[in-house]
């Protein structure tokens, strides 16, 4: 065949090939649209799940009548006029494929009428003719309706899925939407019935109920909030307790600058830092919003802008990670400042669980298995919560007993506790050994015959770059060669561990992030085995000094909230869950 020009209808068409996947790519563009026309309240009214009728109100700046037209043209946009422009896009559309491209597989109406108007104008396009522009009677704004989808390709009609599957995917994208722009009321209808109605959230009452809204009350109950600013960086949002895992990825929105993104290195940054608390196969959950300089991230990757490369991508997943971390350190009984310290003043010396007189290993928290040591008086009796304050009650207060061995009942200001004790002496002892470990993380293990791997190139050069920081975790690796590296050292706690294997992954990570946790993975692991079998095992009898002791230990240890393996240590049971298991008042 001959080369030659496509027409311009088929250009359009195939451009819509990759921004129009189904309605809710179509939605996603029009509500765009109006988020960058300044709009404060849009309206989306579907029909057989945006088969038949997409219809997106707004409030906007509105489209002059001259420009009605040249906006239906292909690559025509008001969002950028230059390169410098481009690099540092700050509104969610700019291609200018958007409005072409659904015109070319539809039937559309685009009316609009610009703030000090006397009256709107309208077009209509099919299949991608465009006529000419007409008054309409209309508000301030802009209206763009869209019909028959796919009726001139039935082809791709053929791959739409029912109209509740097509409508679930447009829902779910509204529902991102209203947590990008807090400050935009929208409204959803799916066949004549109001399904969505969020008004804008100017405090932060308003914005926990749109969270909440979207997310679920259950969600909320588990939030812990941020707002951390550092290097030009700043993550605001909220990210859910450990806890409140999920099954699947279904809860996870990130945001940069107010566009919903999906990218591999905050999947990485967030996975991480949830690495120890989180239950084999399980899910975290969060709504995250990334602002930084528009020329630090690149979001014309992607034909529907689903993926950002960032300047520096090393910066954002290390204050990813660490901002994440570090919220969820806090994660343990009593975590309010005040709480901790008051419980550390009233039990100020008290010896932590395994830490007593004539434990093998003090500081480390073994040995407990085979021994538990007695302590000095943390609580006189059960009945000492009756005569103290409420605030001088420690969170998890005060042991009653013990239930089969396994359980430790306690009473609090709240109601009743009940730790599971196997659980959280686990992650008590997990955290000693990782303090004990970056204390002495140096320490490291001369191989008798040293072993040679084959690498790439590229991960050759990462080893040059990083051979002094691999160095102080306990590697010792040199260049033998292009593509071949010499370990001769690994770290002492990890000499059984598959080195030439561990070695590869960390330079894969070196490659692709610019750095690695494998080590800190790997040895976690270990730790955490460790931990497990030195841990108070279950059916172990406990006097109520003990109990207490491994109460208190649980309120002054990060993530306690959890064991190593994911598991809840303990659960909250207040005086009204009591009241309703016994039916009590009603």
């Amino acid at each position: 065949m001959p080369i030659r020009k496509l027409p311009v209808h088929l250009v359009n068409q195939i451009a819509a090939g990759e921004v129009i996947e189904r309605p809710a790519s179509i939605v996603k563009e029009l509500v765009e649209n109006s988020l960058d026309a300044g709009a404060r309240r849009i309206r989306i009214e579907v029909e057989r799940g945006g088969a038949r009728r997409i219809r997106v109100t707004d409030d906007g700046c509105g489209i002059t009548r001259d420009e009605l037209t040249l906006a239906l043209s292909a690559h025509a946009t008001s969002k950028i006029t230059s390169l410098d422009d481009l690099e540092g896009v700050a509104t969610l559309g700019f291609r200018g494929e958007a409005l072409p491209s659904i015109a070319s597989v539809s039937r559309l109406r685009l009316a609009s009428r610009p703030g000090g108007a006397d009256s709107g104008y309208e077009v209509e396009a099919e299949g991608g003719s465009v006529g000419d522009a007409r008054p309409a009677g209309m508000p301030e704004g802009t209206v763009i309706e869209v019909r028959d989808l796919f009726y001139n390709t039935p082809a791709r009609r053929k791959f739409m899925r029912t109209e509740r599957t097509e409508f679930g995917h447009i829902d779910d994208l509204i529902k991102r939407l209203a947590l990008a722009r807090m400050d935009v009321g929208i409204d959803l209808a799916h066949d004549g019935r109001v399904v969505r109605s969020l008004g804008p959230a100017a405090d932060e009452a308003s914005r926990n109920r749109r969270v909440a809204a979207v997310c679920g009350d259950a969600f909320m109950a588990q939030a812990i909030e941020l707002d951390e600013a550092h290097a030009g960086l700043r993550l605001i949002g909220w990210i859910a307790r450990p806890g409140f895992s999920r099954s699947q990825a279904d809860l996870q929105f990130f945001f940069v600058n107010g566009r919903l993104v999906r990218d591999r290195l905050v999947a990485h940054a967030v996975r991480q830092a949830y690495r120890d608390v989180l239950y084999h196969g399980r899910h975290p959950a969060f709504a995250l919003m990334l602002e930084l300089d528009p020329q630090r991230v690149d979001v014309n990757v992607h034909p529907q802008k689903h993926e950002v490369r960032f300047r520096d991508g090393r910066l954002v997943h290390d204050f990813l990670f660490k901002t994440i971390h570090h919220a969820l350190s806090d994660t343990r009984p009593g975590s309010e400042a005040a709480q901790v310290a008051a419980a550390s003043r009233a039990h100020a010396g008290a010896p932590a669980f395994g830490q007593g007189q004539g434990s093998p290993q003090a500081g480390l928290g073994l040995g407990v298995a085979e021994t538990v040591s007695r302590y000095a008086e943390l609580a006189r009796a059960p009945d000492a919560l009756n005569d103290r304050a409420g605030d001088d009650v420690p969170p998890l207060g005060f042991a009653v007993a013990q239930i089969h061995g396994v359980f430790i009942l306690a009473e609090n200001a709240d109601g009743m506790v009940v730790v599971d004790m196997h659980a959280a002496h686990e992650r008590i002892v997990y955290e000693q050994l990782k303090q004990a470990w970056r204390e002495e993380r140096v320490r490291s293990q001369q191989l008798l015959v040293p072993e040679r791997i084959a690498v790439s190139e590229r991960e050759a050069r990462a080893l040059e770059a990083h051979v002094a920081g691999l160095r102080r975790l306990g590697f010792e690796l040199g260049l033998a060669g292009p593509e071949s590296v010499v370990i001769r050292s690994v770290p002492a706690l990890l000499s059984r561990a598959d080195g030439p294997g561990l070695v590869r992954d960390v330079l894969a990570d070196l490659v692709e992030l610019g750095q690695s946790q494998r080590i800190d993975a790997v040895l976690d692991e270990l730790l955490s085995t460790i931990a497990c079998h030195g841990s108070v095992r279950a059916n172990r009898r406990l006097n109520i000094d003990e109990m207490n002791a491994l109460l208190r230990d649980m309120e002054r240890t990060e993530r306690s909230d959890q064991c190593n393996h994911g598991r809840p240590t303990w659960v909250q049971l207040d005086m009204k869950a009591l009241d309703r298991l016994f039916l009590r008042g009603q």
